[in-house]
């Protein structure tokens, strides 16, 4: 049984694979291979290689954690994809503006 209940995880400022490892009740490795392979939708891993070495660094998300532990990561990245979504639709809205403007000063 995980030591981390939901509420602990979502309060956390940083998930690390090992919590969420503990949380999941797999190995920390596990977390840090699924994460590299992209096989385990709750967040992200990257790569930073320098002339000597290469190393990894760990981002997972808590939201993504839990709902994936509950088998409601769907519905999670459908919420992201609405606000990405949202966002978006913003930054047009402002491009076209700043492009009108742009385009009456043109005509003056």
């Amino acid at each position: 049984m995980s030591k981390y209940t939901d509420e602990d995880i979502l309060a956390m400022k940083k998930v690390t694979c090992e919590i969420a490892g503990d949380y999941l009740g797999i190995n920390p490795m596990a977390v840090r291979i699924g994460l590299r392979n992209e096989r385990l939708p709750i967040g992200f891993a990257v790569q930073s290689n320098s002339r000597y070495s290469s190393n990894w660094a760990y981002y997972i998300i808590a939201e993504r954690l839990v709902a994936y532990k509950h088998g409601r990561i769907k519905e999670v990245q459908i919420e992201g994809i609405e606000r990405n979504l949202e966002q978006i639709a913003r930054e047009f809205a402002d491009l076209k503006r700043d492009l009108v403007q742009l385009l009456r000063k043109e005509l003056i």
